[in-house]
């Protein structure tokens, strides 16, 4: 089986470095481990070596981490099961929703902000995953280098496909290695077939392309519908469609995540994702009135508004709140002046310090 390497790997594999590889439960994760193992004991690398896995709480499958498991003692290897200290994904979304509505009250944020991640902003994997891995790791392995190992592949995405087969941290310390990185689905699943593993059952029962969360930004329609056939996913269905309702954000953009399996919700349910939905276009329609220059940059005014564009975003956050039932500040023209002279003094004391 081809392994991508680099030979700042071949260098580090030599010096019998840390080998570190993320598990999700999902078939690339699988299949990288298990590639990379059988190469590291073909060179016969001494280093030690571990699986880790972080867990994003409720959004799990249930078998995600038993696969992680039994993958670790096929393997012969410890698993390393890390959490955000805060909570899961849905604890983070939750929050975000939470957040959100406070910023707007206070005018720290021009316009609503959503709750969910996003395909731009996937804090899911950064937060949740990226973050507590690496800080795990160089706890585990002071200050020694270490080979993080991912089942990134080329042909799952554009941006995927331009991706280097490793790459390291600015400090130098962490090396992503991405050793299928060339390897398509096909050689995967026949890689954890003959190992005589089993892949995730969502690929082959629940019949989904994709696995990760039960329920993912990146999922198609197709693995939606599949994910709410299983009761396991019922729950949480209902968790997230009352976060959509509650903040009028549709879970990916412009698809509503309630309009995936109806069935799963109450009537009071249905009758508040119709409102949501009503809520959202009003939203836009007006915020939509807020020009460019009026907004914040990296969480910051650029500038003081004229009286003319003060009124403008009186009226708009008087409208916006009485939407959503918000206890705002700054409804009117000298309040916002007064904000906005705030932020820009307490951003340039910032910036000279």
């Amino acid at each position: 089986m081809m392994i991508s390497r680099t030979p700042e790997i071949d260098a580090l594999i030599e010096n019998d470095a840390p080998v570190a590889i993320g598990v999700s439960g999902g078939k690339d994760s699988q299949g990288a481990a298990l590639a990379t193992f059988r190469y590291l004991d073909a060179v016969e690398h001494k280093g030690p070596r571990i699986l880790i896995h972080a867990d994003l709480g409720s959004v799990e499958w249930d078998d995600s981490l038993p696969v992680c498991e039994k993958l670790a003692d096929h393997l012969g290897c410890d698993l390393v099961v890390v959490r955000r200290k805060a909570g899961g994904l849905m604890e983070r979304w939750e929050s975000r929703w939470l957040s959100s509505k406070t910023r707007y009250e206070l005018l720290s944020t021009v316009t609503l902000v959503p709750c969910w991640s996003t395909p731009a902003m996937r804090f899911c994997t950064s937060e949740q995953k990226t973050h507590v891995i690496m800080a795990e790791l160089k706890r585990r392995f002071k200050g020694q280098k270490i080979l993080n190992v991912t089942g990134v592949r080329r042909e799952e995405s554009a941006v995927r496909a331009r991706m280097p087969a490793a790459d390291s941290d600015a400090a130098g310390q962490v090396w992503t290695w991405r050793p299928i990185i060339d390897l398509n689905v096909d050689q995967v699943f026949a890689m954890i077939d003959a190992s005589g593993l089993h892949p995730h059952p969502a690929y082959r029962i629940f019949g989904m392309g994709r696995v990760s969360c039960r329920y993912c930004i990146m999922s198609s329609m197709a693995d939606m519908i599949a994910a709410s056939a299983q009761p396991e996913s019922h729950d949480l269905y209902r968790q997230m469609v009352q976060l959509e309702i509650d903040s009028s954000f549709a879970f990916q953009g412009a698809r509503w995540l309630g309009d995936v399996a109806p069935r799963l919700l109450t009537p009071e349910m249905t009758r508040g994702l119709v409102s949501a939905k009503n809520r959202a276009d009003l939203r836009k329609h007006i915020e939509a009135q807020i020009t460019k220059p009026m907004l914040y940059v990296k969480g910051w005014p650029i500038r003081m508004l004229t009286d003319d564009e003060a009124a403008l975003m009186a009226s708009v956050r008087r409208q916006v709140s009485d939407l959503y039932g918000f206890e705002s500040n700054c409804l009117d023209v000298p309040s916002i002046h007064e904000r906005y002279a705030f932020l820009l003094a307490e951003n340039a004391r910032k910036a000279a310090a």
